[in-house]
């Protein structure tokens, strides 16, 4: 066979490697590992909505659930995190509403014995119109920070009649089973808020 034909053959075997190749970076791949994939975190509960009725977690199967642990009272930490959280939520409802209604936003107080329904009913209005709030007895909510993965802890205030409550500052999405996918990065703003839920609502 003649060199030229050999190196036209060559060249075409390489071609449709190349071509291969191409389409195989096209093809849809395998779904992306969320990170927090198989984490014990998470997990049944039952606690009292800002309405107060009482809600389990089962209520909201088949929704993602974004979940932030606060208080009422927080002096600045909660209502600016919550504030963000409503500004992405905002956002997707505006420029990808399928996204948007998949998830429902969750605040969950640690603060049982002053965050009565009423208390919460005025608080999760003020940030957004579909976030709900619950409260609990402090066992209820002692048992569910812990299924979360979230610390709290009163905190007395010198010279003062009321009280703190340090608290871990985590915002967290689950799947429509109600399994663990990743920390939503409150910190950095509205628009990564965002991005993430998208990156991960199918």
């Amino acid at each position: 066979m003649a060199a030229g034909a050999m190196n036209e053959r060559n060249l075409f075997g390489l071609l449709a490697l190349l071509l291969s190749l191409l389409l195989a970076g096209c093809a849809p791949g395998e779904e992306e590992t969320p990170p927090l994939a198989g984490a014990s975190i998470g997990g049944g509960f039952t606690l009292t909505n800002q309405d107060g009725e009482r809600v389990a977690d089962t209520d909201f199967a088949g929704r993602y659930r974004l979940v932030y642990f606060g208080f009422t009272y927080c002096p600045d930490v909660c209502p600016v995190d919550l504030q963000i959280i409503g500004q992405a939520l905002r956002q997707l409802e505006q420029n990808h509403p399928e996204v948007a209604a998949r998830v429902q936003p969750i605040f969950i107080s640690v603060d049982p014995e002053r965050d009565t329904p009423p208390v919460l009913k005025e608080y999760v209005a003020a940030f957004h119109p579909r976030l709900v709030g619950l409260t609990g007895t402090p066992e209820e909510i002692a048992d569910v920070a812990k299924r979360y993965g979230v610390y709290y802890m009163k905190e007395e205030v010198e010279g003062a009649s009321d009280y703190l409550v340090n608290h871990s500052r985590i915002a967290l999405l689950f799947g429509p089973e109600g399994e663990p996918i990743a920390i939503v990065p409150h910190d950095k703003g509205a628009d990564a808020i965002a991005e993430e839920i998208k990156r991960w609502v199918k």
